[in-house]
Protein backbone atom coordinates (compact mmCIF):
# COMPACT_ATOMS: atom_id res chain seq x y z
CA UNK A 1 0.00 0.00 0.00
CA UNK A 2 0.71 3.57 -0.30
CA UNK A 3 1.71 5.52 2.37
CA UNK A 4 4.48 8.47 3.36
CA UNK A 5 7.75 8.82 5.03
CA UNK A 6 10.43 11.05 6.37
CA UNK A 7 14.00 9.54 4.83
CA UNK A 8 17.72 10.48 4.32
CA UNK A 9 18.95 10.25 1.13
CA UNK A 10 22.51 10.55 2.67
CA UNK A 11 24.13 11.76 5.24
CA UNK A 12 25.02 14.55 6.14
CA UNK A 13 21.16 15.19 5.13
CA UNK A 14 18.41 16.36 6.24
CA UNK A 15 14.89 14.27 6.68
CA UNK A 16 12.56 14.47 3.76
CA UNK A 17 9.08 14.09 3.73
CA UNK A 18 8.36 11.58 0.75
CA UNK A 19 5.70 8.58 -0.57
CA UNK A 20 6.67 5.44 -0.40
CA UNK A 21 5.04 2.08 -0.87
CA UNK A 22 4.67 -0.50 2.10
CA UNK A 23 4.48 -4.26 1.37
CA UNK A 24 1.59 -6.29 3.25
CA UNK A 25 3.05 -8.67 6.21
CA UNK A 26 4.06 -11.87 5.71
CA UNK A 27 4.43 -14.30 8.05
CA UNK A 28 5.76 -13.19 11.57
CA UNK A 29 4.75 -9.52 10.26
CA UNK A 30 2.38 -6.90 11.23
CA UNK A 31 1.23 -4.04 9.64
CA UNK A 32 0.51 -0.92 11.69
CA UNK A 33 -1.01 2.48 11.32
CA UNK A 34 1.45 4.83 13.38
CA UNK A 35 -0.21 6.95 15.78
CA UNK A 36 2.48 8.59 17.38
CA UNK A 37 6.34 8.73 17.09
CA UNK A 38 8.90 10.05 19.23
CA UNK A 39 11.97 12.10 18.06
CA UNK A 40 15.30 10.52 19.77
CA UNK A 41 18.59 11.86 18.73
CA UNK A 42 20.04 8.26 17.50
CA UNK A 43 18.22 9.03 14.37
CA UNK A 44 19.54 12.72 13.87
CA UNK A 45 22.96 10.53 14.42
CA UNK A 46 21.64 8.66 11.42
CA UNK A 47 20.62 12.05 9.19
CA UNK A 48 24.31 13.40 10.60
CA UNK A 49 26.19 10.42 9.66
CA UNK A 50 27.52 9.56 13.72
CA UNK A 51 25.42 6.32 12.71
CA UNK A 52 26.36 4.62 9.15
CA UNK A 53 23.59 2.59 7.91
CA UNK A 54 23.74 -0.27 5.55
CA UNK A 55 21.39 1.40 2.55
CA UNK A 56 20.48 4.63 1.39
CA UNK A 57 17.59 6.40 0.97
CA UNK A 58 16.91 5.46 4.93
CA UNK A 59 13.72 5.70 6.42
CA UNK A 60 14.25 7.04 10.10
CA UNK A 61 11.84 6.48 13.50
CA UNK A 62 12.54 3.78 15.73
CA UNK A 63 10.26 5.37 19.04
CA UNK A 64 6.78 4.17 18.15
CA UNK A 65 3.17 3.30 18.99
CA UNK A 66 -0.04 2.43 16.71
CA UNK A 67 -2.86 0.22 15.81
CA UNK A 68 -2.29 -3.17 14.02
CA UNK A 69 -4.13 -3.01 10.46
CA UNK A 70 -3.57 -5.91 9.20
CA UNK A 71 -1.20 -9.30 10.82
CA UNK A 72 0.59 -12.07 9.17
CA UNK A 73 0.63 -15.39 11.51
CA UNK A 74 2.50 -15.01 14.35
CA UNK A 75 3.75 -16.29 17.61
CA UNK A 76 2.48 -13.56 19.55
CA UNK A 77 -0.97 -13.19 18.36
CA UNK A 78 -0.98 -10.00 17.55
CA UNK A 79 -4.08 -9.36 15.37
CA UNK A 80 -5.95 -6.64 14.12
CA UNK A 81 -7.41 -3.79 16.19
CA UNK A 82 -4.34 -4.46 18.71
CA UNK A 83 -2.69 -1.26 20.20
CA UNK A 84 1.23 -2.21 19.83
CA UNK A 85 4.67 0.20 21.34
CA UNK A 86 7.42 -0.69 19.07
CA UNK A 87 10.47 -1.85 20.91
CA UNK A 88 13.48 -0.62 18.82
CA UNK A 89 14.97 -3.52 20.01
CA UNK A 90 13.60 -7.25 18.57
CA UNK A 91 13.36 -10.05 20.93
CA UNK A 92 13.30 -13.18 19.19
CA UNK A 93 12.59 -15.10 22.11
CA UNK A 94 15.13 -17.71 21.77
CA UNK A 95 18.59 -16.90 21.15
CA UNK A 96 21.00 -17.10 24.00
CA UNK A 97 20.47 -13.38 25.69
CA UNK A 98 16.78 -13.49 25.34
CA UNK A 99 16.72 -16.77 27.15
CA UNK A 100 18.80 -15.46 29.81
CA UNK A 101 16.55 -12.44 30.86
CA UNK A 102 18.87 -9.91 28.21
CA UNK A 103 16.72 -9.64 25.45
CA UNK A 104 18.19 -6.09 25.17
CA UNK A 105 21.03 -7.78 23.34
CA UNK A 106 18.62 -10.50 21.23
CA UNK A 107 20.74 -11.67 18.19
CA UNK A 108 18.03 -9.95 16.06
CA UNK A 109 20.36 -6.76 16.98
CA UNK A 110 22.74 -7.40 14.69
CA UNK A 111 20.65 -6.17 11.66
CA UNK A 112 19.16 -2.90 13.37
CA UNK A 113 20.82 -0.40 10.89
CA UNK A 114 21.16 -2.54 7.73
CA UNK A 115 17.77 -1.31 6.35
CA UNK A 116 16.48 -5.00 5.06
CA UNK A 117 14.80 -7.78 6.84
CA UNK A 118 17.09 -9.27 9.81
CA UNK A 119 19.93 -11.86 7.66
CA UNK A 120 18.78 -10.63 4.43
CA UNK A 121 20.69 -8.01 2.91
CA UNK A 122 18.06 -7.66 0.07
CA UNK A 123 14.69 -8.07 1.46
CA UNK A 124 13.17 -4.89 2.14
CA UNK A 125 9.74 -4.25 2.90
CA UNK A 126 9.51 -0.17 1.95
CA UNK A 127 10.48 1.25 -1.87
CA UNK A 128 10.05 4.61 -2.98
CA UNK A 129 6.94 5.28 -4.93
CA UNK A 130 8.74 7.24 -7.86
CA UNK A 131 11.29 4.27 -9.52
CA UNK A 132 10.76 1.44 -6.73
CA UNK A 133 14.16 1.73 -5.46
CA UNK A 134 14.39 0.16 -1.48
CA UNK A 135 14.56 2.21 1.19
CA UNK A 136 16.27 1.21 4.45
CA UNK A 137 14.05 0.77 7.73
CA UNK A 138 15.65 1.95 11.58
CA UNK A 139 15.86 -1.00 13.44
CA UNK A 140 13.62 -2.50 11.75
CA UNK A 141 10.75 -0.56 12.15
CA UNK A 142 10.90 3.37 10.99
CA UNK A 143 8.18 4.77 12.89
CA UNK A 144 8.17 8.04 10.80
CA UNK A 145 5.62 6.76 8.52
CA UNK A 146 2.31 6.80 8.60
CA UNK A 147 1.99 3.24 8.06
CA UNK A 148 4.79 0.67 8.52
CA UNK A 149 5.07 -3.39 8.49
CA UNK A 150 7.74 -4.50 11.22
CA UNK A 151 8.48 -7.70 12.63
CA UNK A 152 6.13 -9.01 15.65
CA UNK A 153 9.49 -9.57 17.53
CA UNK A 154 9.54 -5.54 17.19
CA UNK A 155 6.43 -5.28 18.77
CA UNK A 156 4.26 -5.26 22.24
CA UNK A 157 0.70 -5.41 22.85
CA UNK A 158 -0.61 -2.33 25.23
CA UNK A 159 -3.57 -2.31 27.05
CA UNK A 160 -6.27 0.12 24.95
CA UNK A 161 -6.99 2.49 27.10
CA UNK A 162 -2.93 4.23 27.62
CA UNK A 163 -2.97 6.78 25.40
CA UNK A 164 -0.63 6.19 22.27
CA UNK A 165 1.21 9.22 22.17
CA UNK A 166 2.65 8.97 25.56
CA UNK A 167 3.20 5.03 25.41
CA UNK A 168 4.91 5.49 22.29
CA UNK A 169 7.84 6.97 24.53
CA UNK A 170 8.69 3.53 26.36
CA UNK A 171 9.91 1.95 23.24
CA UNK A 172 12.90 3.53 23.63
CA UNK A 173 13.62 6.86 25.67
CA UNK A 174 11.86 6.13 28.95
CA UNK A 175 13.16 2.48 29.05
CA UNK A 176 17.04 3.58 28.23
CA UNK A 177 16.61 5.96 30.60
CA UNK A 178 15.24 4.70 34.02
CA UNK A 179 17.20 1.37 33.09
CA UNK A 180 20.37 3.36 32.98
CA UNK A 181 19.87 4.33 36.42
CA UNK A 182 17.76 1.11 37.75
CA UNK A 183 19.26 -1.41 36.25
CA UNK A 184 23.10 -0.57 34.77
CA UNK A 185 23.80 1.89 37.71
CA UNK A 186 22.04 -0.05 40.74
CA UNK A 187 21.14 3.16 42.22
CA UNK A 188 20.22 2.21 45.54
CA UNK A 189 18.54 4.30 48.40
CA UNK A 190 20.78 7.03 49.85
CA UNK A 191 23.12 7.23 46.99
CA UNK A 192 24.68 10.17 45.12
CA UNK A 193 24.07 10.01 41.18
CA UNK A 194 25.38 12.38 38.28
CA UNK A 195 23.11 12.17 34.86
CA UNK A 196 24.62 14.13 32.91
CA UNK A 197 23.09 15.39 29.66
CA UNK A 198 19.28 16.31 30.25
CA UNK A 199 17.22 15.09 27.01
CA UNK A 200 15.07 12.52 26.29
CA UNK A 201 17.07 10.09 27.57
CA UNK A 202 18.84 12.05 30.68
CA UNK A 203 15.69 12.77 31.80
CA UNK A 204 14.11 9.63 32.72
CA UNK A 205 17.46 8.64 34.52
CA UNK A 206 16.67 11.40 36.84
CA UNK A 207 13.04 9.70 37.03
CA UNK A 208 14.72 6.05 37.41
CA UNK A 209 17.36 7.24 39.89
CA UNK A 210 14.70 9.34 42.08
CA UNK A 211 12.39 6.33 42.05
CA UNK A 212 14.88 3.70 43.07
CA UNK A 213 15.50 6.17 46.24
CA UNK A 214 18.31 8.95 45.59
CA UNK A 215 19.25 10.78 48.12
CA UNK A 216 20.95 12.93 45.87
CA UNK A 217 20.31 13.17 42.07
CA UNK A 218 22.51 16.13 40.55
CA UNK A 219 21.62 16.91 36.92
CA UNK A 220 24.16 18.38 34.38
CA UNK A 221 23.05 20.50 31.43
CA UNK A 222 24.02 23.94 30.19
CA UNK A 223 20.59 24.55 29.24
CA UNK A 224 18.76 26.11 31.67
CA UNK A 225 15.21 24.98 30.73
CA UNK A 226 16.96 21.55 30.75
CA UNK A 227 17.99 21.83 34.08
CA UNK A 228 14.62 22.90 35.54
CA UNK A 229 12.76 20.29 33.64
CA UNK A 230 14.97 17.92 35.70
CA UNK A 231 14.18 19.49 38.86
CA UNK A 232 10.18 18.70 37.94
CA UNK A 233 10.95 15.30 37.16
CA UNK A 234 12.79 14.05 40.67
CA UNK A 235 16.77 15.74 40.50
CA UNK A 236 17.29 17.30 43.96
CA UNK A 237 19.89 19.44 42.00
CA UNK A 238 20.79 21.02 38.51
CA UNK A 239 23.83 22.72 37.51
CA UNK A 240 25.55 23.59 34.45
CA UNK A 241 28.93 21.74 34.34
CA UNK A 242 30.65 18.47 35.26
CA UNK A 243 33.42 20.32 37.71
CA UNK A 244 30.31 21.30 39.68
CA UNK A 245 28.67 18.44 39.90
CA UNK A 246 31.52 16.26 41.00
CA UNK A 247 31.88 19.15 43.49
CA UNK A 248 28.84 19.21 44.69
CA UNK A 249 29.15 15.27 44.72
CA UNK A 250 32.26 15.50 47.59
CA UNK A 251 30.48 17.52 49.63
CA UNK A 252 27.45 15.29 50.11
CA UNK A 253 29.80 12.07 50.47
CA UNK A 254 32.56 12.83 52.68
CA UNK A 255 34.90 14.03 49.70
CA UNK A 256 34.41 10.08 48.07
CA UNK A 257 32.20 11.17 45.52
CA UNK A 258 29.21 10.37 43.57
CA UNK A 259 28.18 6.27 43.56
CA UNK A 260 27.42 6.36 39.91
CA UNK A 261 27.05 8.72 37.12
CA UNK A 262 25.22 8.10 34.11
CA UNK A 263 26.13 9.47 30.79
CA UNK A 264 23.75 10.52 28.46
CA UNK A 265 25.14 13.45 26.30
CA UNK A 266 23.60 13.64 22.87
CA UNK A 267 26.66 13.60 21.31
CA UNK A 268 28.84 11.58 23.65
CA UNK A 269 32.51 11.98 23.08
CA UNK A 270 35.50 10.45 25.14
CA UNK A 271 36.19 13.40 27.40
CA UNK A 272 32.42 12.98 28.66
CA UNK A 273 33.01 9.58 29.92
CA UNK A 274 36.49 10.61 31.16
CA UNK A 275 34.65 13.35 32.93
CA UNK A 276 32.01 10.98 35.24
CA UNK A 277 34.57 8.55 35.61
CA UNK A 278 36.44 10.73 37.63
CA UNK A 279 33.18 12.10 39.40
CA UNK A 280 32.75 8.55 41.38
CA UNK A 281 33.68 7.08 44.69
CA UNK A 282 35.79 3.77 44.80
CA UNK A 283 34.01 1.34 43.78
CA UNK A 284 31.78 3.96 42.08
CA UNK A 285 30.32 3.19 38.52
CA UNK A 286 30.19 4.51 35.42
CA UNK A 287 27.53 4.21 32.68
CA UNK A 288 27.97 5.00 29.22
CA UNK A 289 24.45 5.31 27.18
CA UNK A 290 24.82 8.21 25.04
CA UNK A 291 26.05 7.84 21.69
CA UNK A 292 28.76 9.94 19.10
CA UNK A 293 30.99 8.94 16.45
CA UNK A 294 30.37 4.85 16.83
CA UNK A 295 33.87 4.61 15.40
CA UNK A 296 35.53 6.73 17.41
CA UNK A 297 37.61 4.87 19.70
CA UNK A 298 40.18 4.98 22.86
CA UNK A 299 38.95 6.88 26.10
CA UNK A 300 41.16 9.40 28.02
CA UNK A 301 40.71 7.74 31.66
CA UNK A 302 44.19 6.62 34.22
CA UNK A 303 44.13 2.29 34.28
CA UNK A 304 45.55 2.43 37.42
CA UNK A 305 42.28 4.72 38.79
CA UNK A 306 40.30 1.83 37.45
CA UNK A 307 42.04 -1.00 38.95
CA UNK A 308 43.18 0.83 42.20
CA UNK A 309 39.88 2.18 42.89
CA UNK A 310 37.71 -0.63 41.62
CA UNK A 311 35.75 1.82 39.59
CA UNK A 312 32.85 0.29 37.27
CA UNK A 313 32.67 1.08 33.80
CA UNK A 314 29.27 -0.06 32.17
CA UNK A 315 27.35 0.31 28.51
CA UNK A 316 23.87 0.50 28.84
CA UNK A 317 22.08 -1.10 25.73
CA UNK A 318 18.20 0.26 26.33
CA UNK A 319 19.03 0.59 29.96
CA UNK A 320 19.56 -3.45 30.19
CA UNK A 321 15.98 -4.21 29.46
CA UNK A 322 13.79 -7.03 28.83
CA UNK A 323 11.31 -5.04 26.36
CA UNK A 324 8.29 -7.84 26.09
CA UNK A 325 7.89 -7.56 29.94
CA UNK A 326 9.95 -3.70 30.86
CA UNK A 327 7.43 -1.71 28.45
CA UNK A 328 4.26 -3.30 30.10
CA UNK A 329 5.87 -2.69 33.44
CA UNK A 330 6.68 0.88 32.78
CA UNK A 331 3.31 2.08 31.52
CA UNK A 332 1.84 0.57 34.71
CA UNK A 333 3.79 2.81 36.70
CA UNK A 334 2.14 5.24 34.54
CA UNK A 335 -0.85 4.45 35.37
CA UNK A 336 0.20 4.38 38.71
CA UNK A 337 1.45 7.67 38.75
CA UNK A 338 4.85 6.92 39.71
CA UNK A 339 6.24 7.61 36.18
CA UNK A 340 5.53 10.76 34.18
CA UNK A 341 5.21 10.53 30.71
CA UNK A 342 2.95 13.41 29.37
CA UNK A 343 5.58 15.73 30.88
CA UNK A 344 8.29 14.47 28.89
CA UNK A 345 6.48 15.80 25.49
CA UNK A 346 7.59 19.22 25.00
CA UNK A 347 6.27 19.61 21.37
CA UNK A 348 4.60 17.75 18.65
CA UNK A 349 4.54 17.59 15.35
CA UNK A 350 3.15 16.94 12.08
CA UNK A 351 5.13 14.32 9.88
CA UNK A 352 5.93 17.23 7.69
CA UNK A 353 7.89 19.21 10.83
CA UNK A 354 10.21 16.37 11.34
CA UNK A 355 12.87 18.77 10.46
CA UNK A 356 11.54 21.56 12.29
CA UNK A 357 11.54 19.44 15.39
CA UNK A 358 15.06 18.16 14.82
CA UNK A 359 16.41 21.74 15.17
CA UNK A 360 14.35 22.79 18.06
CA UNK A 361 15.94 19.48 19.58
CA UNK A 362 19.78 21.44 18.51
CA UNK A 363 18.39 24.79 19.64
CA UNK A 364 17.85 23.33 23.29
CA UNK A 365 13.75 23.92 23.14
CA UNK A 366 12.70 20.00 23.28
CA UNK A 367 13.43 17.46 26.01
CA UNK A 368 11.52 15.31 23.36
CA UNK A 369 9.65 16.06 20.11
CA UNK A 370 6.95 13.71 19.51
CA UNK A 371 4.99 13.18 15.68
CA UNK A 372 1.26 12.80 16.33
CA UNK A 373 -0.48 11.34 13.09
CA UNK A 374 -3.90 12.18 12.26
Amino acid sequence: MQTRGAIVRQAPGKYEVVDLEVDDPREGEIQVKMVASGMCHSDDHVATGDIPVGVYPFAGGHEGAGIVTKAGYNRKGLKEGDHVVFSFLPACGHCRWCASGMQNLCDLGAGLLAGSRWGDPTDYRLHLSDGGAPVGQMCGISTFLETTTVSADSAVKVPDDIPLDKACLVGCGVGTGWGSAVNSAEVQPGHTVIVMGIGGIGINAVQGAAHAGASNVIAVDPVAFKREKAQELGATHAVESMEEAAELARQFTNGQGADSAIVTVGVTKPEHVAQAFSAIRKAGTCVVTGLGNIQEVGLPIAISELTLFQKRLQGAMFGMSNPNWDILRQLQLYRDGVLKLDELVTKTYTLDGVQQGYRDMHDGKNIRGVIVYS
